[in-house]
């Protein structure tokens, strides 16, 4: 049986998250483009089109980090009011740096994904790119985009799944947990931050019991996965 994390556990674990990201926050982007292959902005530009398609005045952008999904909806609708929320200043302050040297008027606030300071009903949309899984707790993170969000608002989760039985899910498990630690450590100087990270997806749960725990909280649940399911994108749409 799997241990139930207990309250200080989950405390902890944001702890060492929030350590970890500011540890690493000045070559951030560049370990994502290289990681990556570039293949992310793909995804993220599928996101940001399931996020936009009903035209939202309010988006949020949970664990922005240092805004690449933020700044792609403002681009992609500029009528749009876009916030982007973090509980790492570190990345913060690199996504104000880069919102100004591309003249695109976002607000970057601190905040906690798990207590989000921001009234009920305030978004029409909620965004979160491959930071859901670092949170502590997920139906506390579900229930406060649910709680958020304005009825029929939609939030959209783009994530690594544990990757899949087969030779590409073998493939993709090698890479996470033998090469990318090494490029990440020496790129980043911080080799415990690219160990996690192949651990926090293997232990990330399945897609369709993520969409059970969206389901659970009250949300109208689709997936679909991206590169031979790579990633995948969680729609959840706020019943009017």
């Amino acid at each position: 049986m799997t241990k139930r994390p207990a309250v200080g556990d989950k405390q902890d674990k944001g702890s060492d998250v929030q350590a970890m990201f500011a540890s690493i926050a000045p070559r951030y982007d560049l370990l994502n483009r290289v990681l990556s292959l570039g293949v992310d902005r793909g995804w993220r530009r599928a996101a940001a089109q399931e996020a936009l398609a009903l035209n939202p005045a309010r988006v949020l952008d949970v664990a922005t980090g240092t805004a690449d999904f933020a700044l792609e909806l403002k681009t992609r609708a500029p009528q749009a009011q876009v916030i982007g929320s973090d509980f790492v200043p570190q990345m913060l302050a690199i996504g104000r740096e880069k919102a100004a040297a591309r003249l695109i008027d976002i607000r970057l606030e601190e905040g906690d994904a798990l207590n989000l300071p921001y009234p009920d009903g305030s978004f029409d949309s909620i965004t979160c790119a491959f930071g859901f899984r670092n949170f502590a707790d997920y139906a506390r993170g579900l229930a406060e985009f649910h709680r958020v969000l304005a009825p029929g608002g939609r939030a959209v989760i783009l994530e690594f799944p544990p990757p899949r039985p087969g030779l590409l899910g073998s493939v993709f498990r090698v890479y996470f947990q033998h090469v990318l630690p090494r490029i990440g450590g020496l790129i980043s100087g911080n080799a415990s931050a690219y160990t996690y990270l192949p651990e926090s997806v293997l232990a990330f749960p399945e897609p369709e019991r993520l969409a059970g725990l969206m389901r659970a909280t009250g949300f109208r649940t689709r997936y679909r996965l991206l590169t031979f399911g790579i990633a995948a994108i969680h729609v959840g749409d706020k019943l009017p």
